[in-house]
Order: C-alpha cells, then sequence, then structure tokens
C-alpha cells in the first residue's frame, strides 16, 4: 500500500496552495479590520456615555478615575481602560457627535491614529480628510503625524502649472491634486551649496522616503536616465511611472530658484519621452521641475507657450546640523517611544 504522505505533490498544488494562503490572509485582514471597526465604536460609545454623565449629572476626573480601575477589575484581559484612555474616549465622542461618521472614516482607523488626528488637529474637516488620505494610503501612525505636521492638506495642488490650458479638464484637476508645493525632503541633510547632483544622489539614497512624499502611484524607473536624440544622448535626472494616471513623470532637479530656460529644457525632455517611451496605452508625460524657489508671476510667462505638461514646485531640505551634534541627538521617533514607554509605565503602577 503506498503511503500518501510519500506520494509525489499533485501537479497545480503549488498555485492551489498559494491561493489558499491568499484566502486565509484575506480573511484575517477582514476579520482584524472588522474587530479593529468594533473597538473604535466601543470606545465611541463609551465616551459618550461619560459625556451624557458628565452633563447630566456633573462626573469629575475623580469619578472617570474610579471608573478606569473597575473596568480594569472587570476585563483584566482587555488594555485600554486606564484613565488617560477614558479621557480620549470622550475627546473623541466629543469631536465625532454623528455615529454615522464614525463607522464611515474613523472607525477603520487604529487607535492610536485617532488619537494622534485628536492632538493634532483642531479642525473636524481636516481631521476628516487626513483620515480618510490614511485610510486610502495605509499610513501608519507616524506617516499619518508627519504628514499633518508638514501641512499636506495645504500643500497639494499647490504646483504652478499648464495643465489647464494643454489637458482635458476631468486629467488636469487629477494631475494638479498629485502635485505639492513645497515638497518636503526632510529626510536630507544637505548643505546650502550643495550641487543638482548631490540631490539626485540623496534622493535615490532616500528613494523610499521621496516616493512617500511624492505620494500614492509613484514607481521609480532611475536617475539619469538616458535617452537618445539625433545620435546625441540626454539624461534625465529622475524618471518615474505613475500607475494611477498611466503615464511617464520625468523630474527635473534645481537648487536654485527658477529660471525661464528651464522650462523649455523640460518641454524637451517631455517630448522626447512621448516619442521613445510611451506606449500607445500611455496618456501624455508630466513634467515636474523641482526647484529650491520661484516666483509665481515667471513661471507662469515660462509655461505660457509650452504645449507639453509641466508643473513647477519647491522644494524644502532639513536644516543641516554639524555632525558630532546631529549624530547624537535623539530621533523624533526615539523621542516619542521614551515618552510612550514611560505613560505606559505609569499606567501599569496605577498613576493617572
Amino acid at each position: 500500500m503506498t503511503d500518501s504522505l510519500s506520494s509525489p505533490v499533485p501537479f497545480n498544488y503549488d498555485r492551489f496552495l498559494t491561493d489558499l494562503k491568499h484566502q486565509i490572509r484575506s480573511a484575517q485582514l477582514r476579520a482584524s479590520i472588522a474587530i479593529n471597526r468594533e473597538l473604535i465604536l466601543l470606545y465611541w460609545q463609551i465616551g459618550q456615555s461619560i459625556l451624557a454623565r458628565q452633563r447630566e449629572e456633573g462626573w469629575g476626573t475623580k469619578v472617570i478615575d474610579q471608573l478606569s480601575r473597575d473596568l480594569a477589575k472587570a476585563f483584566p484581559e482587555m488594555k485600554g481602560f486606564s484613565s488617560r484612555n477614558l479621557k480620549y474616549m470622550r475627546t473623541f465622542a466629543e469631536a465625532y457627535s454623528d455615529e454615522e461618521v464614525v463607522q464611515r472614516s474613523v472607525a477603520q482607523l487604529p487607535w492610536r491614529h485617532n488619537i494622534a488626528l485628536l492632538e493634532k488637529l483642531k479642525d473636524a474637516d481636516e481631521r476628516l480628510w487626513y483620515a480618510q488620505q490614511a485610510i486610502e494610503n495605509g499610513w501608519s501612525r507616524d506617516v499619518l503625524v508627519l504628514q499633518i505636521e508638514t501641512g499636506l492638506k495645504a500643500r497639494i495642488g499647490g504646483a504652478t502649472t499648464n495643465f489647464q490650458r494643454v489637458l482635458p479638464k476631468e486629467e488636469s484637476d487629477l494631475v494638479q491634486s498629485l502635485l505639492k508645493d513645497p515638497y518636503h525632503l526632510d529626510f536630507l541633510t544637505l548643505g546650502k551649496d550643495a550641487q543638482e547632483r548631490e540631490l539626485e544622489n540623496a534622493l535615490v539614497l532616500h528613494i523610499r522616503d521621496f516616493l512617500l512624499e511624492l505620494g500614492l502611484g509613484f514607481a521609480f524607473l532611475g536617475n539619469q536616465y538616458p535617452i537618445e536624440v539625433d545620435d546625441k544622448e540626454y539624461k534625465l535626472d529622475l524618471l518615474f511611472y505613475h500607475v494611477k494616471l498611466h503615464c511617464y513623470v520625468v523630474i527635473d532637479l534645481k537648487m536654485g530658484e527658477f529660471q525661464p530656460e528651464f522650462s523649455g529644457k523640460m518641454n524637451f525632455y517631455v517630448a522626447a519621452v512621448d516619442n521613445l517611451l510611451r506606449a500607445p496605452s500611455d496618456n501624455r508625460t508630466i513634467g515636474i521641475i523641482l526647484c529650491r524657489s520661484k516666483s509665481k508671476t515667471t513661471v507662469e510667462y515660462a509655461l505660457q507657450e509650452m504645449g507639453k505638461p509641466i508643473g513647477v514646485s519647491t522644494f524644502q531640505l532639513s536644516e543641516t546640523l554639524p555632525e558630532p551634534l546631529r549624530n547624537n541627538l535623539p530621533s523624533a521617533e526615539q523621542l516619542e517611544m521614551e515618552i510612550e514607554a514611560i505613560a505606559t509605565d505609569l499606567e501599569d503602577k496605577g498613576v493617572n
């Protein structure tokens, strides 16, 4: 009798196993999302109950402290009933009075994301905007905080472009909404005298951070990307493909102020990519000129007669610190971890 364990693996077994793994992981993800949604709704309901008692019976901080101890005793397997967290629940419920809004938006985010939204933003519309961006882009809490602190909402769509003139309205509005001004390149530390190639090399070295700042959809194809026109080679500083827009994106880096001649050079690059790389199914190539500073009027004049879609944005670098000092300073993430560790320790000791 043949041992079934030693039988040959059936044909297409690997594909079958891969499909099953995908189904299981998808089910786990859906279950995790559902559990998180129920937890956030529970926190909101607790917060609403506390608010109601405070309004009707004048509950103060001492009652919340007592409630924290009693809930922790009743549900020892559950974390999250510290006095501080109950106060966050109250603030959370106060910030979102409509349960439908909670279910549709913020309940899809982990609790620590919601705490960050409450701590960093006072305006309700801004909180919901950043919450939706975090959901759509899959941001971690740290990335969400970074985007809030760098004012992403105000920066989106701020580039000076000729898109409205050279692109159909729907496409123009979509592309415009993807460009920022300024771009925050705080993950780089370059001196004021750095050259374009140093900036380019630093961006390539930190391409993951740069892609995060560019936004969802950008795929990096290369730097100093060669194109040949009339037997002469030209090199593009950075070349990307945008998977949602279905188009190539050429980025030209300038360490100084925008000059009118930059637009002519970019117009040539975009035309070359359109003719040499663009497939029939691709949309028109987009050009982005990134420079340290710009005059909006100068840019508008420079782009006025250009036939290719071009945008001009500025970028900001972090302040350069002396090497010994920079290496000995704790990062923001390290400081945050230390603070959270101290807070957790105090909670465990019953100090609220």
